[in-house]
Formats: C-alpha cells, sequence, structure tokens
C-alpha cells in the first residue's frame, strides 16, 4: 500500500503542531477519510469551488490548504453559500481538505520565515513569542542507566532550546527507598533500606508533547516506580509565536525598499504610512492580518512593519515611530502555497504534488 492521507496530515503536524494554533482556529482535517490511499495533494492558499474541481482534474484526494473553509461550526449543508458548496463538493468526490492555518504561522520557520527569505532577511527571530508553551521535566535515574533514559526522553522531543538539542541540567545525589514485600526492586531488597547513586536530570519539553515524553522515559527507566515531577513554565518559546523582526543585509532607503518589496512579493500596489526620510534596516513583518503586533514592531525597533489588513485608522497608530505598510492578505500569504509544496516534496518525493492554480483572491485591482 502506498502513502495515506494521515501519513502527509502526521508530517505536517510534527512541523506545525495543531497545538500551536489559536483558539478561534480551525487547523485540522476538515473534511475526507485520513485512512484513505493518497494518490495525490494540491496545495493552496484558499480551498474554493475552483479549487476542489482542480483537484478532481488531477486526481488528487488531498487539498492541504492554508486557510481554513469551515471556519466556524456549520449547522447545516445545504449548498446555500460559497463554504457549504465547497464542502459539499469534496465530500460527494471523496476530496480530503486540510488546513494549516495559525500554526504554522507562528512556528520559526513558516509562513513569516517564507515572507523574510524572500526579503532577504537576516538575524530572524519572532516576533511576539508565545508563553505557556512549555513544561519542565524532573525525574531521577541510576547513574548507570543516565544515557538509556535521556536518549529515550530526548527521542520523543525533550530537550530542544532553539538551535540546541540534547539539553538537560544533572545532578547526582544519593536516593533512599526502602521496597515492600510486594515491590520487584531494580536494585536492593524488600524490606530492607536501600541507597542508590543517582542522578537528578531536568529537561525542558512542549507541553503538546508531554505525554509522549512521560511515557517514554517511563519505558526505559530500570525502576518499577518513576520518581518525577513535571511542572509548567511561563517561560517564551523563542521558536513559537507571531510575526518575525530580522535585518536588511545593508540599509536601503525608504522608496527604494518599496520597490523592492513590491518585486520580491510581487505586488501591484502597497499602502503605506508616511515615509520618515530614513534608512530602512530593521524590518518586522506578520503574514494576513497582523496589526495587532504593532506595538511589538515598535518595541523592536523596527523601521517599517509589513502586514494585511490595516483599517484606516490603525494606520494612525504607526505615529511617526515606523513606516506601517499593508500589502494586502493574499499577496502576503500566496508563497504558502509553495512552503507546503516544497516541504511534502522533499519529505514525499514519490507522491503525485501540485501547486493549484486558480487564483483565489477574492478582490481586484485596476
Amino acid at each position: 500500500m502506498g502513502q495515506r492521507i494521515q501519513d502527509i496530515i502526521s508530517f505536517l503536524e510534527g512541523i506545525a503542531p495543531p497545538a500551536y494554533q489559536e483558539s478561534y482556529d480551525n487547523a485540522t482535517l476538515i473534511c475526507g477519510d485520513r485512512n484513505a490511499e493518497l494518490t495525490g495533494v494540491l496545495c493552496t492558499l484558499d480551498c474554493t469551488e475552483a479549487v476542489v474541481e482542480e483537484a478532481i482534474s488531477l486526481g488528487a484526494n488531498l487539498v492541504v490548504a492554508h486557510h481554513p473553509i469551515v471556519f466556524k461550526g456549520l449547522k447545516s449543508l445545504t449548498g446555500k453559500n460559497y463554504v457549504e458548496r465547497t464542502v459539499i463538493k469534496a465530500i460527494k468526490h471523496d476530496i480530503a481538505i486540510y488546513a494549516i492555518h495559525t500554526n504554522l504561522d507562528h512556528v520559526a520557520n513558516g509562513v513569516n520565515k517564507r515572507i523574510s527569505d524572500r526579503l532577504g532577511l537576516i538575524n530572524t527571530k519572532i516576533l511576539q513569542p508565545k508563553k505557556d508553551l512549555l513544561n519542565k521535566l524532573v525525574f531521577f535515574v541510576p547513574l548507570p542507566e543516565k544515557d538509556r533514559v535521556l536518549e529515550a526522553v530526548f527521542a520523543a522531543g525533550a530537550g530542544q532550546i532553539g538551535e540546541y538539542k540534547d539539553c538537560s541540567f544533572q545532578l547526582e545525589g544519593t536516593g533512599t527507598f526502602t521496597p515492600s514485600d510486594n515491590a520487584n526492586p531494580f536494585s536492593g531488597q524488600k524490606g530492607v533500606p536501600s541507597q542508590e547513586k543517582e542522578v537528578r536530570i531536568e529537561v525542558i519539553l512542549p507541553s503538546h508533547l508531554k505525554s509522549r515524553i512521560i511515557s517514554a522515559m517511563k519505558k526505559s527507566h530500570p525502576y518499577e516506580e518513576v520518581a518525577y515531577y513535571l511542572s509548567p513554565l511561563e517561560n517564551e518559546n523563542q521558536e513559537v509565536g507571531a510575526g518575525m523582526v530580522g535585518e536588511l543585509l545593508e540599509p536601503m532607503n525608504e522608496a527604494n525598499f518599496l520597490d523592492y518589496l513590491k518585486e520580491k512579493m510581487n505586488l501591484k500596489f502597497l499602502k503605506h504610512t508616511a515615509l520618515k526620510g530614513k534608512k530602512i534596516k530593521k524590518v518586522a513583518l506578520c503574514g494576513g492580518a497582523g496589526i495587532f503586533l504593532l506595538g511589538d514592531a515598535k518595541r523592536a525597533g523596527a523601521d517599517i512593519f509589513i502586514t494585511a489588513d490595516v483599517k484606516y485608522h490603525e494606520f494612525f497608530d504607526a505615529d511617526g515611530q515606523l513606516i506601517l505598510c499593508d500589502i494586502g492578505h493574499y499577496e502576503s500569504e500566496i508563497f504558502t502555497k509553495d512552503l507546503l509544496s516544497e516541504l511534502l516534496s522533499q519529505n514525499f518525493p514519490n507522491i503525485a504534488l501540485y501547486l493549484t492554480k486558480v487564483v483565489t483572491n477574492p478582490t481586484s485591482y485596476r
């Protein structure tokens, strides 16, 4: 049997875990059988009726979209609007629709990194890192068994801090215990007070992986009963969050940079606040509707903040501290489909993979 739809979903969720999406979002399998054999994948920014028709014509039974076609709950499926018609058509033709939205926005190598790369930014980092996504795990293990247990914990996803993996803190000490008559001790004797040279190990882990990591620790641990503590952390996760900020290799004057921005993002037009007569060096950005990050862009010392869906009065909020630039929602995120295609082609070289040719931009310009 070849690849299943679930194989694609599992891979994508390994890159952008659903736990990283916003509470209002619906990044998930919208419709379709996740256990069906895969016949092809069509990557798109939006899933519309025309995109589903394109998938049918290509023989692809999975559409991977950035924007969820179902954003709020559906109370009926009668075809009264484009959302219902799209879902009905997909179900009739056994087309699965999978959305990978704000979770892909929030990872360090996601949507905003793709925009940053197109603009040639260096020294990039998350503009607004998320909190409350990390746990600390503390456990105790006999000294000779330390490496084996640590290897299992790391393999399950613990110990990653930015660009550093296999991170831990270790402190040697003495553990004491008295096995009961019903115990099956790894060391020591039933009913006899015992001591064991142990290592206290501390690791940081993503909260959404805690069950898997604790299971790996227990499975690899020699003790019948494992002593451990799991604590939530308020630390910012520097690898997960909204927006991105980086620097140009060389400063550019404002007019030249705006021309450069139009070229790199294939823009017909853009809207921006008044130029300030300064060089552009530090650039903050957020694909899609990112005006909520304006304060973060200011605090980061950005010379320009690039986003979309800025309302008239929100332009005033730039307050002369930086240039606020609206390039359009579709235009800011259209290259997400290329990102998805590249990720899938690198890891599934033998699947039928397509980029949509349908222009799903709901706005036109004259």
